[in-house]
């Protein structure tokens, strides 16, 4: 099987976080990202140009081995996810649900590294259209 088009980088990071106001402020007012899409109290998509981070409110109490919800590549097109859909899954990477297209226009799948961690593969408009084609 052909390998896809390379990835245009890892520029979207998950995190759950406990204390989620806290980081919502940090994030927003020290570092300076920009709310993106705030889909309910429980979870908020932040931008700054070229990249996405997401925080997920958790309450169950964090160590300081793991934080990471899952890590995001960041692909050229739709069509590129379906293609590294079907590349990984034909190199035997455990696969948690085919690709689907999301309501804010992204098209995704997540899958498991050999450790385990969550990856998404993901074609997202604001940066796969702004920062890969630049």
């Amino acid at each position: 099987m052909k390998k896809p088009n390379p990835v245009g980088g890892m520029r979207h990071v998950a995190l759950w976080v406990n204390n989620f106001d806290g980081c919502e402020y940090f994030y927003t007012e020290l570092i300076g990202m920009q709310v993106e899409w705030r889909p309910d109290a429980d979870n908020l998509y932040l931008c700054s140009g070229c990249d996405n981070l997401a925080l997920h409110r958790s309450d169950r109490p964090m160590t300081a081995a793991q934080h990471l919800d899952h890590i995001g590549f960041v692909l050229h097109t739709e069509h590129d996810v379906d293609q590294w859909y079907a590349f990984l899954k034909g190199n035997n990477v455990t696969i948690y649900k085919p690709p689907k297209t999301h309501r804010d226009g992204a098209r995704s799948f997540y899958c498991e590294d050999p450790d385990g961690n969550v990856v998404q593969m993901i074609y997202h408009p604001p940066i796969s259209d702004k920062c890969l084609k630049e």
